[in-house]
């Protein structure tokens, strides 16, 4: 039992690298990339198969760069699948962007960009993980991002609990779910049917490998609770330049400089040690507005945004990150703290376009260790979103489908 475990515990590390690693870095004169579903309100870029996604992104060479996208279906590793084109997409996987405009009246001069999946050209025919990458005149890759697609065969039930280990009773919350299978036969589910469980829509504390532990007629049941527990983390910290000539919500002051404007945010405090306190956040996106126009995506302007943390916690061989889907959830030299020691502060500045922003600490250990609670702690009344994919993959079949989404909040968690 031991053994198993271990192995388990191995291929799930393993698995969640992978998804840590799959988007690289993008290129720096590339900033703003949004891929969402043009549905309100909708963030995460999962959609049914026929429904519509649009990708945005900012090139701040602002010279109309002629950019193309291609698109490549995946295993639910997001590793290349075997499927040719054909088999996959009617149209073409690539094809040239055509839709895109110059920035209006904005000190950083850019030229936003715009194409929607699917579109004349291409149509996607199955489900599955799905990467687009975008590419210059040179084929060269400038960013890539994922995306998942899903048939609607199954039903998700999904449940958010305070975790039944007392160790972690206060700062972790389990997810529990069910898979309601009336329209489809599987022969064998504990290998045929892989569910990927993921807290607030970020790849990279991913939780895979789950088997059904109950069978109910139709019902497919996931009643685990330590091997899908999260930690709670605390609510994300926010701020909103949507005015970039003034201060305003959670933002200290902003100064004109010689090219742009320079926002400086509140010093924030660790919260590792202070009692938790709910305030509404959108878990770790953002949204794009300014007042100074009509169109978001080319009169919302440019700042140099100063974030600053004071820390009393012991987070030596650890490096700070600010982090949130502003930046994909990557951890690099572009959203890295460093540390002023004539401060005693962390420090970072992080060029941005105007909007509202959710964004989190996050320490990352040298051996790739990743924590969400070092600085801000951790509790189970935080709200969290919770996404639960299942992925079918009948024997014998040349790719994996996604066959069902089932989503679960921790407003009402239960006990």
């Amino acid at each position: 039992m031991i053994k198993n475990s271990f192995i388990f515990f191995c291929f799930l590390c393993s698995v969640q690298f992978v998804y840590s690693q799959t988007n690289g870095h993008d290129a720096e004169h590339i900033k703003t990339i949004i891929l969402k579903p043009t549905a309100t309100n909708s963030y995460a870029p999962i959609v049914q198969l026929g429904e519509k996604l649009i990708l945005t992104f900012d090139d701040l060479n602002a010279d109309e760069h002629t950019y193309s996208y291609k698109i490549e279906h995946c295993e639910m590793d997001w590793r290349k699948s075997n499927l040719s084109q054909s088999e996959f997409v009617n149209g073409f996987a690539e094809d040239r962007i055509r839709d895109y405009e110059n920035s209006f009246n904005t000190l950083q001069p850019y030229t936003n960009y715009r194409v929607t999946i699917p579109n004349e050209t291409t149509k996607l025919k199955i489900s599955g993980n799905y990467l687009i990458s975008v590419l210059n005149e040179d084929d060269e890759v400038v960013f890539k991002r994922r995306f998942v697609v899903y048939e609607p065969i199954v039903n998700v039930g999904v449940a958010v609990f305070k975790s039944r280990d007392i160790f972690y009773f206060n700062t972790k919350q389990s997810v529990e779910f069910t898979i309601n299978t009336p329209n489809l036969l599987i022969n064998n589910p504990n290998e045929e049917i892989f569910p990927v469980i993921l807290q607030n829509n970020n790849w990279q504390n991913a939780i895979i490998g789950l088997k059904p532990q109950f069978f109910r007629g139709n019902q497919l049941l996931y009643k685990y609770n330590k091997e899908t527990s999260f930690w709670g983390g605390n609510e994300f910290l926010y701020f909103d330049s949507k005015s970039i000539r003034s201060s305003s919500l959670n933002i200290a002051s902003v100064e004109l400089g010689e090219d742009l404007y320079h926002t400086y945010l509140f010093t924030d405090e660790e919260r590792i040690s202070q009692p938790y306190t709910l305030y509404p956040d959108v878990n770790g996106n953002f949204v794009i507005r300014t007042l100074s126009g009509e169109n978001n995506n080319t009169d919302a302007d440019y700042s140099w945004v100063y974030f600053s943390l004071k820390s009393s916690q012991n987070i030596e061989g650890k490096d700070v990150f600010a982090s949130g889907n502003f930046n994909n959830w990557q951890l690099n030299d572009t959203n890295k703290l460093n540390y002023n020691e004539a401060l005693d502060l962390y420090e970072a500045k992080i060029l941005l376009k105007q909007g509202f922003y959710n964004y989190q600490y996050v320490t990352k250990a040298i051996d790739g260790t990743i924590s969400t609670h070092d600085i801000d702690g951790s509790f189970y009344q935080t709200e969290n979103d919770y996404t639960v994919l299942v992925y079918y993959k009948k024997f014998g079949s040349r790719y994996t489908k996604v066959i069902g989404v089932g989503y679960g909040n921790s407003e009402k968690i239960n006990n």
